[in-house]
């Protein structure tokens, strides 16, 4: 039998983000994820003061992938039209590593992460609904539009756990660049019509 030996922090936190990604934070336990390192127990408690603090690294490491890494990707892209289009295109790209996502929706409140996703949610919509600003859209519009954008890539994501399919299935350069037309598209929201 293997002896079990101590991690890092650095690695706790990797192998549990490991286990969010395929898993969603149900999937992070303290008893698995030493299992995937060969760690004891106590080399968690060395690190972290509860299962809690390490859902809220996973929590902040997600953030920074999914959230701060595709933003500054995005902001390479010139213009606002190109920082759109390019924020989409980030996106699509990072479909296939947001596979925990696709289940934080819906774990956020009993996991006691809402507060992170909510702050995310909020951050996401508004980049969007400021680049849409930047292109001619008025700041209520682009915040219906940028909100919807979000939506569709949350149900996308949604679509693909519930259909046992990759992520990027979901989210591939076809359904991305369908998104940014209707995103960016002119034509008169159908609510107006009612």
């Amino acid at each position: 039998m293997a002896r079990a030996t101590t991690a890092s922090a650095q690695a706790w936190t990797d192998a549990a983000y490991a286990r969010f990604q395929s898993g969603g934070l149900r999937a992070v336990r303290v008893e698995v994820v030493g299992r995937d390192l060969g760690a004891t127990k106590g080399s968690f408690y060395w690190h972290f003061g509860n299962r809690q603090d390490l859902v809220a690294a996973v929590m902040r490491r997600w953030e920074a992938e999914q959230t701060d890494a595709v933003i500054r990707a995005a902001d390479a892209g010139g213009d606002a039209r190109g920082r759109l289009s390019a924020l989409f295109a980030a996106v699509a790209a990072s479909a296939p590593h947001r596979g925990g996502e696709a289940r934080l929706y819906v774990e956020a409140s009993e996991e006691g992460v809402g507060d992170a996703v909510l702050r995310v949610s909020r951050r996401r919509i508004d980049d969007l609904s400021e680049l849409l600003v930047q292109v001619g859209f008025d700041e209520s519009e682009a915040a219906r539009r940028a909100t919807i954008a979000l939506a569709a890539v949350i149900g996308l994501q949604q679509l693909a756990v519930a259909e046992d399919s990759s992520p990027g299935e979901f989210g591939g350069a076809a359904l991305t660049a369908t998104a940014l037309a209707m995103t960016v598209s002119r034509d008169e929201p159908t609510s107006r019509l009612a």
